[in-house]
């Protein structure tokens, strides 16, 4: 039993914002819906580190949760009520982001994309990037909209794959730039698994998204770092400052790895389906067509090829969409470039987004090229024919090999012990519907589900319906209809069905760790994308090897030759860890290597064309694949082994007893609260509310948020800070009346054992708690125990602390002595004096980071301009020694003339390094004496309660 002292301290030992490691991250450890390793703390820490720093890269290779390091920071800043925060990403991974943010961190979020951006400014809101919830924007849109960003005062900003903007050093890159300027001087979390992929020159750029003053300017960098003389080991020192990055193999003692199995399934199309394939496929190639618009021409065909690839029945309904254009066209109805085609198809099919967003080819004019009607009305009944060849073919040889590869993987998963489960993604939403179709007529009725980017079919619907009525008065319906019908239906793969149907809208962020077999229906052609998909599975999590089944056309050669470049280049489909980021971020957009593929389908004719198209493709990958960076991206941002593993083993101790100290505290703290309006059980540390002390907070049972109970809560209310009925809990504990009282603290009874209250045992003293705020370069708060003894013995902050983790009672009020109120009052003041002083102290440090970054950034600046003129002196010797040596007169004062403009051109350069040094100093100076101002303390005292104290 605690008392309301106790209460009174855990609400604000809870709700503490400190500097201190762990305490700085106490909500987000807390509160986050996921098993915490050692290494995500690590990084989440590094990210919070400096509180004046721009920002930091967070590099851990691939497959180490980045997006979990970045989720606890953002949960921290949430609960700090900073809440102005945005995630820039590309737009294939922003729902993954949402449901990530939703489901772990219980943090509300919005998509930005141009029609959301409309609904939004519809609504009256002149600036939807200012809201109250996590923005989320893909990297295209952050480009286009980069005023609306910049006009926002965010308290930190997520990148994510961040190494797809390491180029914008250049000032083509026109992307970069214009997020570089919407962000300026806001904080930054960089996400990638590849800071350095082919120059030191991506270090730079990514270092100029965070700050430009980390580096001098490109000269001096080149000058200090590349080449043969440059000096790696500075650069290492200068890095660390603001790079943190985690190897796979140094957590291999905390995350279990498992495989990946290839099976690939052969079909051989029939002579009337490669027939089709042929005929389509000429029609696709013909330049002088009416059907597609000219400015998305090369999109729509690509589109084309992805429906052609994956069912007779996706690509007769695309070409039906093109003839009825070409109808509308012919009869007066629509423009010669109609433009909505294209969204309107990819809707229909729920093709990904970002095809739209990286649709970067130019807009043409439209055309004034009069229609030959006639040749119009040829290609209107070519289409008919093809749509109707389409239609005859039922049901086709990839069809029927499904069957036999749902068997071979059925059969993999019985002798691996996993669960039959199995996902199919296919490329179109008429072809999911289509296979559905096909296995429940052939042995699979009742034993399927559908998974989509809308999901409004009936039986989806029905599945809802159900999971509604099942979980009607939890905390489990979130209430947003997107996120809740999605939960269902995976819900109800992992518990009844036995295959998940899923189109590549509906493919992201969902987590299947419960699933092992993954089959590629339709392989694209996207490397990101084949990825992403097979993450949905072999991900941290799954307990068995993941066995993937691709199929492949025996009948196609440019098919063959995708396959073999996306398993041997990619390796995607095999190993621990599939695709490293290092080969993926070799290219810089998956679209544009599909728009590469597609290029090579358009134009080549035959199996000998065919091969030397993939092999100059494929030896173009090669050359960026294989960097010669390697060795040097180890030396530059790699740590040693033994003291990672030493310091990652410590945070997962100090983690753990953290975080159950502050489990300990929240629960005393929900009991003396909620005395009045629940029943506890302490074993399964969860209550029965029985009537709410504030509106809208619904009955029914809580399970405190433990990484034990968070696993089997099931239908029930996750109990934590951030929870409506949590932060009532911490308000009014802070909240209670502790005038002076004699406490009996009771170790005896106490379960575990704790040396040094067992040695106060008999004796009695007093205690004062004072909450002391200090503002700088953030705002700290201390709780700050004084303790004496009746013998005149001080008590320390850990034992006072200890003590208050021992049940106690209250006897009574007391007055307090003169000279127990001056000894305490002197206690108080040196603990109040000692703490200023070491937080002084340690935001000193921080000032002295931030200003020798600064001088070093000045040192960089005057590099540059000396190097030039050292360039130019070397210039003159030369020209001096060609003098010595120069046999005419004409040829004499030829050079005479170079070396006036040369030594014209020195004494300019001589002139230019003062004034360089004088501004780059005052400038220096300017930013010094801002951060002083910021170093200078204000601070803040309350007194929270003095008790006379006994132990027993």
């Amino acid at each position: 039993m605690i008392t309301d002292y106790h209460a009174k301290y855990y609400a604000y030992a809870i709700k503490q914002r400190s500097s201190q490691e762990l305490t700085r991250l106490s909500h987000s450890l807390f509160d986050a819906a996921v098993d915490l390793n050692p290494h995500q703390i690590e990084a989440a820490l590094f990210a919070l580190r400096s509180p004046i720093s721009k920002g930091v890269i967070l590099a851990d290779e691939v497959g180490l949760g980045k997006t979990i390091e970045a989720g606890l920071v953002l949960c921290q800043f949430w609960a700090e009520r900073k809440r102005k925060l945005l995630i820039i990403c590309p737009a294939s991974i922003r729902k993954q982001w949402s449901l990530e943010l939703e489901e772990k961190f219980f943090l509300p979020t919005i998509i930005l994309d141009a029609k959301s951006f409309k609904e939004s400014m519809a609504q009256g809101n002149p600036n939807p990037f200012d809201c109250d919830r996590i923005v989320i924007t893909s990297m295209h849109y952050a480009s286009r909209m980069a005023h609306y960003i910049r006009a926002v005062n965010w308290d930190l900003v997520v990148i994510d794959e961040a190494h797809k903007l390491r180029n914008l050093y250049r000032p083509s890159n026109r992307i970069g730039q214009n997020i570089k300027f919407a962000l300026e001087d806001r904080p930054k979390i960089l996400l990638t698994a590849t800071p350095l992929q082919n120059s030191l020159l991506e270090l730079y750029g990514l270092s100029l998204l965070i700050d430009e003053r980390i580096f001098g300017d490109l000269k001096a960098f080149r000058a200090q770092y590349m080449g043969r003389n440059g000096n790696l080991l500075e650069l290492r020192e200068r890095l660390q400052k603001f790079c943190y990055r985690t190897l796979r193999r140094q957590v291999t003692e905390y995350i279990r790895y498992t495989e990946r199995r290839l099976i690939t399934q052969p079909f051989t199309p029939s002579d009337d389906e490669q027939g089709l394939y042929e005929a389509i496929s000429s029609y696709l190639q013909r330049e002088d067509t009416y059907a597609f618009p000219k400015r998305h021409r090369h999109l729509m065909i690509l589109i084309a090829r992805k429906l052609l690839a994956s069912s007779p029945r996706a690509v007769a309904a695309m070409l039906e969409a093109l003839r009825d254009r070409l109808i509308e066209l012919r009869d007066g109805l629509k423009e010669k470039d109609d433009s909505d085609l294209l969204e309107r198809i990819l809707n229909e099919e729920e093709l990904e987004s970002e095809l739209i967003e990286e649709d970067t080819e130019p807009e043409e004019e439209l055309s004034t090229e009069e229609i030959d009607l006639q040749k119009l009305e040829a290609e209107i009944s070519e289409l008919d024919s093809l749509i109707r060849w389409a239609k005859s073919i039922g049901i086709d040889s990839k069809a029927r090999a499904l069957l036999k590869a749902l068997e071979i993987g059925f059969k993999k998963m019985e002798e691996m012990g996993a669960a039959r489960k199995a996902v199919i993604f296919t490329e179109s939403r008429r072809t999911q519907q289509f296979l559905k179709d096909f296995l429940e007529a052939n042995g699979y009725a009742g034993r399927i589900v559908t998974f989509s980017g809308t999901n409004t079919d009936p039986e989806s619907h029905r599945i809802y319906e159900k999971w509604l009525e099942v979980n009607a008065g939890t905390g489990r319906i979130t209430g947003n209809k997107q996120v809740d019908i999605r939960t269902a239906l995976i819900e109800h793969f992992r518990d009844y069905a036995e295959i998940l149907i899923a189109t590549e809208a509906g493919a992201e962020g969902i987590n299947l760790q419960f699933c092992s077999l993954v089959i590629n229906y339709d392989l694209p052609w996207n490397p990101q994308r084949i990825e992403q998909r097979i993450g949905r599975c072999h991900r941290y999590g799954q307990k068995f090897d993941v066995v993937v089944i691709n199929f492949l056309n025996q009948r196609n050669a440019a098919d063959q030759r995708v396959y073999e470049l996306l398993t041997e280049k990619f390796r995607l489909f095999t190993g621990l860890f599939g695709a490293s980021d290092e080969v993926l971020g070799a290219i810089e957009s998956g679209v544009d290597f599909e728009k590469r593929v597609l290029e090579i389908y358009q134009t080549c004719r035959t199996p000998e064309e065919i091969d030397e198209a993939f092999r100059k493709l494929q030896k173009e990958l090669d050359e960026k694949i294989k960097s010669t960076l390697a060795e040097t991206r180890r030396k530059l941002l790699e740590h040693f082994d033994e003291e990672v593993h030493e310091r990652l083993k410590l945070r997962l101790s100090e983690t753990e007893q953290y975080l159950d100290r502050l489990s300990r505290m929240f629960w005393g703290l929900t009991k003396n609260i909620l005395k009045d309006c629940a029943k506890f059980d302490d074993k399964s540390l969860s209550f029965e509310l029985y009537r709410s002390p504030i509106e809208g907070i619904p009955l029914g049972r809580y399970y405190l948020k433990t990484s034990q109970s968070s696993k089997k809560i099931g239908a029930r209310f996750l109990y934590r800070f951030s929870h409506p009925l949590g932060e009532y809990v911490l308000n009014e504990g802070q909240k209670l009346p502790t005038p002076p009282m004699h406490v009996i603290f009771d170790i005896t009874n106490h379960p575990a054992r704790i040396t040094v209250i067992e040695n106060l045992k008999g004796q009695s003293g007093w205690i004062h708690l004072q909450r002391l705020v200090i503002e700088s370069f953030q705002k700290e708060e201390y709780l700050l125990f004084s303790g004496v003894t009746d013998e005149g013995q001080s008590l320390d902050q850990e034992i006072c602390e200890k003590l208050f983790l021992c049940g106690g009672e209250v006897e009574g009020p007391v007055q307090i002595p003169q000279e127990v109120a001056k000894r305490l009052e002197a206690e108080t003041e040196r603990h109040v004096q000692a703490t200023i002083a070491r937080s002084l102290e340690e935001n000193n440090r921080y000032f002295q980071e931030a200003r020798e970054q600064l001088e070093k950034w000045a040192d960089d600046m005057i590099l540059a301009a000396e190097q030039e003129l050292n360039q130019t002196k070397e210039q003159i010797k030369a020209l001096r020694r060609q003098a010595r040596l120069a046999a005419t007169l004409e040829e004499q004062h030829k050079i005479q003339r170079k070396l006036q403009e040369l030594e014209r051109k020195k004494r300019r350069l001589r002139q230019k390094i003062f004034d360089i040094e004088d501004e780059i100093l005052a400038k220096r100076d300017e930013l010094i004496e801002q951060l002083e101002r910021r170093l200078r303390q204000k601070t803040y005292r309350e007194p929270l309660f003095t008790i006379r104290w006994s132990v027993i």
